[in-house]
């Protein structure tokens, strides 16, 4: 079960079958409603059109809020001009294609492997099809009951605190980057007050594509691991002394999406019918101080990730979930809950939290990992294989030796 809300399940399967997920068995991957290959597909070509402009904008500037909601309603008004009912896809559905495909392969028991939104899914599927399950892999978990825009912030400032620390406990990362946090908090306050203008060539080549690194464009670059962990401390020392390059690339890397590969009508039939209600603005605001006291309103009023969201919302107007999605799963069907400690968009912690209605659970966290864990970690690829195998007593001895990539030091 693929991540997103929206992501192509097909395009993920090189990753999946690299980590040896059919080595010892059969590998089944179904795209969800709405996304790429299914029909209707709900692309919106729309919102990746609007990227490389919004690069070159501050977060969260009001030419910004303006060319995403209209990319928004031009999506929608295509969309259901074709007839498309966007309150039809949700998780509760996409949870009884999974059940009605096993059914139609005639396959007595299955193991269900979910990342991300997929996991928030195999949760629901779990919740309301226990049938034919014989277990349940979770990487990087989203769980259905607390799923939320304030939620992103929890998920934020545990990852990205866990980088910094690590950095800091690491004698020669902390004695290069002394109080790096500091140094974070600093770099934030002085884009949002002072936002960089340059020309960035994107990572994977091309012309150079002009960005803006304000406050929330750069906190949104490392919730999204755009910078690669190992590198975060160098990056942030580099920035404060007047190269901004590698976050200046990394905004860049973002101008040139793969138009019409992401199904943003999922994404945001998902987040508007179940993640939204119930939280007002200001509670997105809240918490983002409490995962960073101190910091501009300006940065911490937008959900990382999902800027603008509710305004969105209210474009989209699907029917609230949330009584009916906001369930907490409760299973003894053997669970394994899989975490990367750098994780900062399905914080590490929530993998305990989840298992605690989950009986037969085994929670798993990978030191120095970031989102999407199996396919980044062979030692997180050998407890899944123990415990697809046994799924009672998975083998999670390899864990304990484990040790974060050192990090990169930069010149002085």
């Amino acid at each position: 079960m693929a991540g997103g809300p929206g992501g192509d399940a097909f395009g993920d399967t090189p990753f999946l079958v690299d980590a040896g997920l059919n080595r010892d068995r059969e590998l089944i991957v179904m795209a969800q409603r709405g996304n790429l290959h299914s029909q209707p597909d709900l692309a919106c070509p729309e919102i990746d059109r609007i990227s490389a402009r919004v690069v070159g904008l501050r977060y969260d500037d009001p030419s910004a809020r303006s060319l995403m909601l209209r990319a928004a309603k031009e999506c929608r008004d295509r969309l259901t001009a074709d007839g498309t009912d966007l309150g039809a896809y949700n998780t509760t559905e996409n949870a009884a294609d999974f059940a009605d495909l096993r059914t139609a392969l005639r396959i007595p028991r299955w193991n269900v492997y979910g990342y991300s939104y997929g996991t928030d899914l195999a949760l629901t599927y779990l919740r309301e099809h226990p049938e034919g399950i014989r277990a349940v892999a979770l990487d990087s978990v989203t769980p259905p009951q607390t799923v939320s825009l304030p939620w992103t912030w929890s998920s934020a400032g545990e990852g990205i605190d866990t980088v910094l620390g690590a950095c800091a406990a690491e004698p020669r990362c902390g004695s290069r980057y002394p109080d790096v946090a500091r140094t974070l908090a600093q770099q934030v306050r002085r884009l949002e007050e002072h936002p960089l203008t340059l020309d960035a060539a994107p990572p994977g080549g091309g012309k150079p594509v002009k960005v803006v690194l304000d406050g929330g464009a750069l906190l949104n670059l490392l919730v999204a691991n755009a910078v690669p962990a190992a590198e975060v401390p160098a990056a942030l020392d580099e920035l404060a002394h007047g190269r901004p390059e590698r976050f200046a690339r990394a905004r860049a890397a973002t101008a040139r999406p793969a138009v019409g590969e992401t199904a943003h009508g999922l994404t945001e039939s998902v987040a508007c019918g179940e993640w939204i209600r119930g939280h007002a603005e200001s509670d997105v605001l809240a918490a983002g101080r409490r995962a960073f006291p101190g910091w501009p309103d300006t940065v911490l009023a937008q959900a990382p990730q999902l800027p603008f969201q509710h305004e969105v919302c209210r474009i989209w107007n699907v029917p609230d979930r949330t009584a009916s999605q906001r369930v907490v799963p409760v299973s003894s069907v053997p669970t394994l809950i899989v975490s990367g400690t750098y994780d900062a968009k399905t914080g590490a912690s929530w993998g305990a939290r989840t298992a605690k209605t989950l009986s037969r659970s085994t929670v798993v966290r990978i030191p120095g990992v970031g989102h999407f864990v199996v396919p980044q970690s062979p030692c997180a690829q050998e407890v899944l294989a123990s415990f697809l195998a046994r799924p009672t007593a998975p083998d999670t001895t390899c864990v304990a030796g484990l040790k974060p990539k050192p990090f990169t030091i930069g010149s002085k």
